[in-house]
């Protein structure tokens, strides 16, 4: 494991593999080195890039410093580009879609920029909603009815989540519950995603999978509209849970062109 230091002083968690052009993978809610979809990814970039995945901040092993603040995680991503030798190309999944986006807006010197079904809420209603209901289990303390609450808003029927609550590895959600906070913000930060796209001046992709629901290929179509020069793809038999194995090769197809 390295570590970098952010701008504001908030210590980043990183690990290195493989060998060729710098790669950073970036996590979306609830997701981390330890948990979450990036080590088995990165494993299958590894033979083609020198692959950085993080713990974003509040997560795993990285610091936090409040208040939060979109341009502090942006932060944290330029100062592991800077530890990566000054650029490299990044991809992210969900919210972390959202947050290399608002990056690259923010010109942190990417290459290329790959993007995994960015959820950017069509009900902008529906999306306070849910953030002021997260906002006040999280202001009480109530850290395991804000990670229920965003299972559910995501589409997990509430007896599974209830299920879900009585297993051991339960606390471990619990403990990133805050980040919640920040991945909204993201989501919601004023101009996304179309003023935000607009300000994107390198070579973007944004994928969905043909199986995931429907408001999750719409808004990569949308984000990939609003991106001057952006391409969608669209990946077979692929959900929001994307295989590494399916989606490696278009990540690859992408980052290394012929």
């Amino acid at each position: 494991m390295g570590t970098v230091t952010s701008a504001d002083g908030t210590t980043i968690a990183y690990e290195r593999s493989g060998s060729g052009p710098p790669l950073v993978l970036v996590d979306g809610a609830m997701c981390y080195r330890a948990s979450g979809p990036m080590r088995p990814l990165a494993a299958a970039l590894s033979s083609a890039f020198t692959v950085y995945i993080y713990d974003r901040r509040g997560r795993g092993e990285s610091g936090d410093t409040p208040p939060y603040a979109v341009g502090r995680e942006v932060d944290d991503l330029r100062a592991l580009v800077d530890e990566a030798g000054g650029s490299a190309s990044a991809y992210g999944i969900s919210s972390g879609a959202a947050l290399v986006l608002a990056a690259a807006a923010d010109g942190v010197a990417f290459e290329r920029i790959a993007l995994y079904e960015p959820p950017f809420p069509a009900d902008r209603t529906a999306s306070r909603s849910y953030t002021d209901h997260l906002a006040a289990h999280l202001a009480a303390g109530r850290r395991g009815d804000a990670v229920s609450l965003f299972m559910t808003t995501v589409g997990m029927p509430p007896e599974v989540v209830a299920g879900m609550r009585q297993q051991p590895f339960w606390p471990m959600f619990e403990a990133i519950a805050p980040t919640l906070a920040y991945d909204d913000a993201i989501l919601n930060e004023p101009g996304a995603p179309h003023a935000t796209a607009k300000k994107v001046t390198v070579p973007t992709l944004v994928l969905d999978g043909a199986e995931s629901p429907r408001f999750l290929r719409e808004a990569a179509r949308t984000t990939a509209a609003a991106i001057p020069g952006a391409a969608h793809q669209s990946l077979p038999g692929q959900t929001h849970d994307v295989s590494p194995g399916a989606l490696a090769p278009a990540l690859t197809s992408f980052f290394l062109p012929a």
